[in-house]
């Protein structure tokens, strides 16, 4: 029995014409919903909470095989960098439980 797989990316966003962490908030939460109902992906600002021109966020995503889940990921990515905000550095990876 497959376990699945589950995508992780994590991404910097730079927001160059952020003025204020409020600023800052709608363009993050926008972002995070965009990305839940899309992709179906959890979605967490993991870090730069108290910066208002950087945040990271970091999103999850379960797939049935590895490939799926790698396109998942790939739409995701293609996703941020559209936006008005700058995309950083991005990490990824797919994981599964299956030995």
């Amino acid at each position: 029995m497959g376990a699945g797989y589950v995508g992780i990316l994590s991404a910097e966003l730079h927001f160059p014409e952020s003025r204020s962490l409020k600023g800052k908030r709608k363009h993050v939460l926008s972002a995070k919903a965009q990305l839940q109902r899309r992709f179906g992906a959890s979605v967490a600002e993991v870090d730069h909470h108290d910066v208002w021109q950087r945040t990271r966020l970091t999103l999850s995503c379960v797939a049935r095989d590895y490939g799926a889940a790698q396109r998942l990921l790939d739409e995701a990515e293609r996703y941020l960098s559209g936006q008005e905000f700058e995309l950083g550095s991005v990490d990824r990876d797919v994981v599964t439980l299956d030995a």
